[in-house]
């Protein structure tokens, strides 16, 4: 017998801009919340003061990871912020390694 296994996800651009609130919309969570990333280093906004930060899609994709690590470990920001870290690494010595 075959399974099926339903994939689900969006396609969002790079060079999308969202603001803080949106992009804690999208991803379900608080202002407060996308600050402490910022803070840790995880997300990088553009702008200088918070009223004119904006974020990427890059930043959406982060958001959601950082929100599923904090949430299925139980990962406060500097732990979520870790996790993110040796992850990136991971994935450059991936790609270092041509996989």
């Amino acid at each position: 017998m075959q399974r099926t296994i339903a994939l689900r996800g969006s396609v969002v651009e790079e060079d999308v801009q969202l603001t803080i609130v949106e992009l804690g919309r999208a991803c379900d969570a608080s202002e407060e919340q996308i600050e402490l990333l910022v803070i840790e280093g995880v997300l990088e906004p553009v702008g200088r003061l918070r009223q004119e930060w904006r974020f990427g899609g890059t930043s959406l994709a982060r958001l959601r990871l950082a929100s599923r690590l904090a949430r299925d470990l139980e990962l406060n920001a500097s732990g979520v912020a870790l996790a993110i870290e040796l992850l990136d690494r991971i994935a450059s010595l991936e790609s270092r390694l041509g996989r």
